[in-house]
């Protein structure tokens, strides 16, 4: 009994040795290096300044316009036209459209209505649309969804966020899953070789038969069998969990062995993903990303609707510009000297019009129809996983009693194996069922963290602590 003591305090020792050159990483510090640093997250930013770039380009419809045409031909010393038209436009909001213009025409052979004054003729005036595109137009339509689109990506990033967030925490349990498990086959490792080697030295003495060092020494490799798979597992996990870990400068991290989890993560699940004191019953299903980014597209179909309705009217606009010599004299613009006009168009079948309706309507009621089935199913979902949740608790609660009952079990077994009343066979049998229950309640507990990780990736959190 001594000597085993005293190896049992060797191998603890030992055990404590190596823990002191070990470094935790916890899931909260983990998922800050992923949303901080991962390509995917950048890359979901990069959503929200494409939006952000096609706003600009729409405002860009709205820019001031200058435009400078000049024409001139002179053939065998004959001056046909030297013509220049000098534009400057200011489009608005409602179709609206000012203008101011210079003209300057010379030449031999000039059309009639281009002779101008000598130093040119300057003109003022407005463009008017009365039916298409006055109260909606493609510049209109075109910056109102931009703005709208912006919304939507933000939306759309968070839920790329958090799909990634949820893929990393799934790999962080797994590699928590596999480093309890090692620690379990390290556990009994070591109690099963303190028990060959007190054996063994019983056997020695002539207290015990050759055939309980041989069945002893069978469970000890047996049990380092176990340890190496469980060991490669667990390196394959570190490797996986690093694709996940990366620095700001773009460089990937690489798990180095005296990295470990967490072991206290079930503890602090619902602090680091927030679900700490979260009523689902209550959660507010509208807020959810993934139905707000289909509102957003809705509003903007229904843009793009009128826009295709406003498209039936006929196109007639209405221009009117005032004409001027001397332009620096503001009386000189009047209504005694102008040029106007009306143009007006007007499809007799329309069937462009109208299909281009008919698809926007289709549109409409198709993304209508998303929203109500991916409210329902992430009604069902959140019902789903929270009923889950509680069974996980009630089986949690069952594998700690179990595994309380069998560790009294193998320690009654083994008092009655060192006094003489029991079998090397028994204890075996009584440690094994120890470790497939201790390997069922980390299986529990691993299930549990990640129905934890899917109830924060269906309801969309996106927010993690990391701290």
């Amino acid at each position: 009994m001594r000597l085993a003591l005293f190896i049992f305090i060797i191998c603890l020792s030992s055990i404590l040795s190596a823990q002191e050159n070990t470094s935790i990483m916890s899931l909260s510090e983990y998922l800050g290096y992923v949303k901080s640093y991962h390509p995917i997250v950048k890359q979901a930013n990069l959503v929200i300044n494409e939006s952000e770039a096609k706003l600009m380009k729409a405002r860009g419809a709205f820019d001031p316009k200058l435009e400078v045409d000049y024409d001139r031909k002179k053939f065998k010393n004959t001056e046909y036209y030297d013509r220049l038209n000098a534009t400057f436009k200011i489009p608005t909001w409602f179709g609206i459209e000012f203008k101011g213009n210079f003209e300057e025409n010379t030449g031999d052979f000039l059309d009639p209505q281009a002779i101008v004054p000598e130093d040119g003729l300057y003109s003022a005036g407005v463009s008017i649309p009365v039916a298409r595109g006055f109260l909606t137009n493609e510049r209109m339509a075109m910056l109102r969804q931009s703005r709208l689109f912006i919304k939507q990506a933000q939306a759309d990033r968070q839920l790329l966020v958090n799909n990634i967030l949820y893929e990393a925490t799934v790999s962080y349990f797994n590699w928590l899953r596999l480093y309890n498990e090692k620690r379990v086959y390290e556990e009994f490792l070591t109690n099963v070789k303190i028990r060959f080697d007190g054996i063994k030295k019983s056997y020695e003495v002539g207290d015990k038969p050759a055939i309980d060092t041989l069945e002893a020494r069978i469970a000890l490799n047996n049990r380092r069998l176990n340890l190496e798979k469980a060991r490669i597992k667990f390196v394959k996990s570190s490797l996986e969990l690093s694709n996940f870990l990366w620095l700001n400068d773009n460089t990937p991290i690489e798990i180095g062995d005296n990295i470990i989890p967490d072991i206290s993560t079930f503890d602090n699940i619902d602090t680091t993903l927030n679900t700490f004191g979260l009523e689902v019953e209550s959660f507010d299903i509208e807020s959810h990303p993934k139905l707000q980014s289909l509102d957003f597209k809705i509003q903007s179909l229904t843009i793009e609707k009128r826009l295709k309705q406003n498209n039936l009217l006929p196109q007639i606009d209405l221009e009117y510009n005032f004409l001027s010599e001397t332009p620096d004299v503001v009386r000189s613009f009047s209504s005694a000297a102008y040029k106007s006009g009306v143009n007006v168009s007007f499809p007799l079948f329309l069937r462009k019009e109208r299909g281009d309706l008919k698809l926007a309507t289709i549109k409409l009621k198709d993304t209508e129809f998303e929203v109500q089935n991916t409210r329902i199913s992430l009604i069902n979902k959140i019902d789903a996983i929270n009923q889950e949740l509680d069974s996980y608790v009630t089986q949690n609660n069952f594998t700690s009693v179990i595994v309380d009952d069998y560790t009294k079990m193998l320690t009654a077994e083994e008092r009655k194996f060192f006094l003489g009343e029991s079998s090397l066979f028994l204890v075996n049998s009584r440690e094994s069922k120890l470790i497939d229950a201790k390997l069922k309640a980390i299986e529990i507990e691993n299930d549990f963290l990640k129905t934890k990780a899917n109830l924060f990736n269906v309801l969309a959190l996106a927010d993690v602590d990391t701290e």
